[in-house]
């Protein structure tokens, strides 16, 4: 684990590998740059591999209150240039994959490619704003009690199918960490974000990865972001939920590595 400073923000983040710069933003509710150790793992042979801790997560510190999307792209972005990554490659998953439209909407010069993976458009842009409301207040309420609680029904719904006890115990680990105040400024800045407008403007080659069973960000939601972004691709994961870098991380890896190799920059 490394870390940087960042305008008064501590920043963690893993690094792994050689060769043309990866970075990914993991998902919210929990999630830190451990949840992509398989692609720690499986990438590194040919990329330059970095994970980070948004702020708020893993060891990172939290951000100030009213912290927006707009507020984390802006920290990214300070975070690539502080670590000189040129033009890096940048996947996003869930959260992530909304912080990275927002980083090319707000600093079109940093990313060579995008890959969304499970994305939204911001919550905003991307769900009726009935189903925003209803995520806003249900997991406000839960991340107001104990994990134990309420964590182990959750995780069911990331998944397209029964996951293994191996799997479920090493994703309950992996959210069980949640902190309740910086994941309500994440949620928030999630929910407000419409990031419509940014999609028809992105200039760089794009690969949304999507599983087929996601119901967290149903398929049509990937379909409706590789409507709007301009000479997108589109992969589909057969039977794979939402984490679907973890579910099913050997597929995951190998469309990955796939696009980013045809944009000649391995």
């Amino acid at each position: 684990m490394e870390l940087v400073s960042l305008s008064g923000l501590k920043i963690t983040f893993r690094r792994a590998g050689a060769g043309a710069p990866l970075v990914l933003l993991h998902g919210g509710f929990g999630l830190d740059s451990r949840s992509w150790q398989p692609q720690l793992d499986g990438l590194a042979d040919e990329f330059t591999v970095v994970a980070w801790d948004a702020p708020g997560c893993g060891g990172s510190d939290d951000p100030p209150a009213g912290f927006s999307l707009a507020d984390y792209a802006d920290c990214l972005a300070e975070f690539i240039a502080e670590l000189r990554l040129q033009r890096p490659h940048v996947l996003g998953l869930s959260f992530g994959g909304a912080l990275a439209l927002a980083l090319c909407g707000r600093h079109s010069g940093v990313p060579r490619s995008l890959v969304l993976a499970g994305a939204y458009a911001g919550w905003a842009g991307s769900l009726p704003p009935d189903e925003v409301g209803r995520r806003l207040h249900l997991i406000s309420e839960q991340v107001s009690r104990p994990v134990d609680d309420w964590l182990p029904s959750y995780l069911p719904g990331m998944f397209g199918g029964p996951a293994s006890d191996q799997v479920q115990a090493h994703t309950l680990s992996l959210m069980s960490g949640i902190r309740p105040a910086a994941s309500l400024t994440m949620l928030r800045a999630m929910a407000a974000a419409d990031l419509r407008d940014v999609l028809p403007r992105i200039r760089v080659p794009t690969l949304i990865l999507h599983g087929e069973l996601d119901v967290r960000a149903p398929l049509a939601v990937g379909r409706e972001l590789h409507d709007h972004i301009p000479g997108s691709e589109l992969v589909v994961l057969p039977d794979v939920g939402h984490l679907s870098n973890i579910e099913a991380a050997e597929d995951f890896n190998r469309a990955v590595r796939k696009f980013l190799r045809a944009q000649g920059e391995a």
